[in-house]
């Protein structure tokens, strides 16, 4: 390969264009280097080192990239014209890891002369400005914005997975579910759109995991059951604590512990001392398991309505 273009294609991370390419090398080294297998023509105008691409026959040359070097890829070949957004947008913002071979997703203007093509799938707007805030820029890639990403990508995600990007987005302070549910109302015939609304519901409730949900919907409400305050925060001295699931009467917090901390010696530890700690203030910490709140509701539910009655009892007295 010319040694000005091998320089050039490791400046670009193993990614170079033919705009660029042609500013500085003669048109025959990027036909040479492709002709001679060390570049590979990804998309139209893009070339990628070839020692990057995927030894995958009958598989579009943008599917057996490494889904970072895919995602540049496209946007070096949309030229401006298009920002990552649904799947791969999620992927952009963290949320979601995108597997090798995935379709990249790209938004661009209904005007725009993208067009889908092997390994890209373009999605034509109405009104898309590529500007914020429909538009930002994210680890240095031009991305949709995370409310629309997660919005956009609710139907292609199969039932099971689409839960836990929605809900990592709220944790993570990318996001709230008050501006989601704007961003949901914009479209209103989503494919389940219904399951999107309860569950940004449940998270502008408090609820912050899939097992407080579950907690929320099957055990924790209904007759007898207070209306639990949650992420409530509490300061003892020096220190905040949020709580989970607080009876501000009863001053019983009710905390979840999901399966992957179950057996952790160490977060044992941390969850023992927090709640000694909450006990020198009067609150009462009672924890649940992942496996019994969901397979012991009806008795986790007794439980916790027994622990309230003796406290609000023992109150009176």
């Amino acid at each position: 390969m010319n040694p000005v273009l091998r320089e050039l294609v490791a400046l670009g991370a193993g990614l170079v264009t033919r705009e660029t390419a042609r500013q500085v090398v003669p048109r025959w080294a990027l036909q040479q280097a492709c002709r001679s297998g060390d570049l590979v023509r990804v998309l139209p105008e893009v070339f990628v080192a070839a020692h990057l691409v995927a030894a995958r026959p009958g598989t579009p040359a943008l599917s057996r990239l490494d889904p970072a070097l895919g995602q540049r890829a496209a946007l070096a070949w949309a030229e401006g014209c298009g920002a990552l957004s649904h799947l791969s947008a999620l992927s952009a913002w963290g949320l979601r890891q995108q597997a090798v071979g995935e379709l990249v997703h790209l938004s661009a203007p209904a005007g725009s002369g993208l067009r889908t093509r092997p390994g890209v799938v373009v999605h034509r707007r109405q009104g898309l400005i590529l500007e914020p805030p429909q538009v930002v820029v994210r680890r240095g890639l031009t991305v949709t914005r995370v409310e629309q990403a997660l919005v956009d990508s609710w139907p292609t995600l199969p039932p099971t997975e689409r839960r836990a990007p929605v809900i990592r987005a709220v944790n993570d302070r990318l996001t709230t579910p008050e501006r989601l549910a704007i961003a949901l109302g914009n479209v209103p015939k989503l494919i389940g759109r219904a399951a999107l609304r309860a569950l940004l519901t449940r998270l502008a409730d408090g609820c912050r995991s899939p097992l407080e949900i579950w907690g929320h919907e099957h055990v924790f409400t209904g007759p007898g059951m207070p209306a639990f305050r949650r992420q409530v925060p509490i300061r003892v001295g020096r220190r905040t604590m949020y709580l989970d699931m607080f009876a501000e009467c009863e001053q019983v917090n009710i905390d979840l512990d999901g399966a992957a901390t179950h057996g952790d010696p160490r977060q044992r530890e941390v969850d023992l001392r927090r709640d000694a700690l909450l006990a020198t203030i009067g609150i009462l910490v009672v924890r649940f398991a992942h496996r019994r709140l969901v397979h012991e509701a009806d008795a986790v539910r007794r439980e916790t309505l027994a622990i309230l009655a003796t406290r609000r009892a023992g109150a009176i007295a």
